[in-house]
């Protein structure tokens, strides 16, 4: 028996390689669906998914690859996070066994409409809020991607007539067959260079590849100021109907702000929404809120659920979220912010003298991008990771005071010490987490944690 819409075939033999939450979710699903699974992981796999993987009688490793239980696959579902340059995803490369995503394996068992979301900053708190809509709508909405459960794991036992995917660019590669009934694109700024040969180009295609399949019957929202965006539309093509959205209004917004009112206009529906009744303040939330916005309104959703859900939703954890206020200092989480452009956002958004804790794992980063707001703004920087030596060397002379830090505890003992009644102390790192933490969410509770401890002392 094979799944024609992916050609899988569901007799033959499954490696997943990762058992974190796509990786076990895929086993579950090839399991379920009658494959023979196998499950690989080079580091140690969460006790939460050994146990779901032992409940389904599906065999696994830990802290090293069986080339020969891995080779003999038909197909292998990969984690995101390993690399195509991986010397076990090679060495499966050179056998030509075909390598997927676990949204890409997933979406071969399902006929659900997808509702997907990239971008280089944004996209999860667009894909939370979009989600948010239409469960408030009451639509059978699923939440999946680098958010929520495992598509893999929901198709398998948890089926919904909709979902909402934060997708990343290291989904997207192993992404083929896929297809987004509604495809939405934030922003691309540099990130992940890394990753991609430190070309932009290639990460820009990553990103791109959300569009793939996509028939004149699908939509596709975008921000219409991102000029890395418009280039690379003249260079992609797609049937998909163009709802683009903006600051200003140009001939095909699908939403744009005049008077402090933000208009939306998409196909059979045209509402309003005023932009002080957002529910999440900032530029960069006010772009969110329209791309959420045209998604749900092309999915029908009453104009009225729609402003109300927009008015409503909280914030996401980890992303300028207001931790506690220490001796007149506001302390201020946005560990989220793993790029220079996403602590661009957080830096605009400040109103108040800032120090500014930054460092971590670089990934090919460019701070040109926030110096002339760091100038503006920052009154000291706090560097914390364990080489510091590109940020020092950037931000010195920049700024009154830099320091240079190695541990979360030092970092805000020393913030602590430079502030003054009045002042915001920012962790926007810039940077990935994996030199000092196990993921952003481990470094913002960490923060969240210290500071308020302070608050006994």
């Amino acid at each position: 028996m094979s799944i024609n819409k992916h050609k899988i075939d569901t007799d033959g033999r499954l490696v997943v390689l990762g058992g974190g939450e796509s990786g076990a979710g895929a086993a579950v699903l090839g399991k379920v669906k009658g494959m023979d699974v196998f499950l690989s992981d080079m580091g140690s796999i969460p006790e939460k998914y050994k146990q779901l993987l032992q409940s389904y009688d599906i065999p696994f490793e830990e802290g090293h690859h069986t080339e020969e239980l891995i080779l003999n696959a038909g197909v292998v579902v990969k984690s995101p996070g390993i690399p195509p340059y991986a010397p076990m995803v090679e060495k499966i490369a050179a056998k030509n066994i075909p390598v997927l995503s676990e949204i890409e394996f997933a979406a071969g068992f399902t006929d659900a409409r997808m509702v997907c979301i990239t971008g280089s900053n944004g996209k999860t708190t667009t894909t939370l809020l979009t989600y948010h809509i239409l469960k408030k709508a009451g639509l059978d909405v699923g939440l999946a991607g680098n958010v929520g459960k495992s598509l893999a794991l929901q198709v398998a036992t948890d089926p919904h007539d909709i979902y909402v995917i934060e997708l990343s660019s290291f989904q997207l590669e192993n992404m083929y067959q896929f297809k987004a009934n509604i495809a939405v694109i934030m922003n691309i700024t540099p990130d992940h260079l890394d990753r991609y040969d430190h070309k932009m180009e290639n990460y820009v295609a990553a990103k791109f590849r959300i569009l793939q399949n996509q028939t004149k019957e699908d939509f596709f929202v975008y921000w219409q100021d991102d000029p890395i965006i418009r280039e690379q539309i003249r260079l992609v093509q797609s049937e998909a109907l163009h709802l683009p959205f903006g600051m200003d209004r140009e001939k095909d917004s699908a939403a744009f702000v005049e008077d402090g009112i933000i208009h939306f206009a998409t196909p059979g529906d045209v509402w309003e929404i005023p932009r002080d009744r957002l529910s999440l303040p900032g530029t960069h939330n006010l772009y969110n809120s329209m791309a959420a916005g045209i998604s749900a309104s092309v999915l029908k959703i009453k104009k009225d659920k729609i402003r109300e859900a927009l008015e409503d939703f909280e914030a996401v954890e980890h992303r300028l979220e207001y931790v506690a206020t220490v001796d007149g200092v506001r302390y201020v989480n946005d560990s989220k912010a793993t790029n220079v452009n996403s602590t661009w956002y957080a830096l605009e958004s400040m109103t108040t003298p800032t120090i500014l804790i930054l460092g971590g794992k670089d990934k090919g980063n460019d701070y040109t991008e926030i110096e002339s707001l760091v100038a503006e703004k920052v009154k000291a920087i706090v560097c914390m990771g364990k080489d510091n030596e590109k940020l020092l060397k950037f931000f010195s002379g920049k700024v009154s005071h830099i320091a240079d830090t190695h541990s979360l505890d030092e970092a805000v003992e020393e913030c602590r010490r430079l502030a003054s009644e009045g002042d915001t102390v920012l962790l926007s790192p810039c940077c990935a987490s994996f030199d000092l933490f196990k993921s952003y969410e481990d470094r913002g509770e960490q923060f969240k944690n210290k500071v308020k401890s302070l608050l006994n002392e």
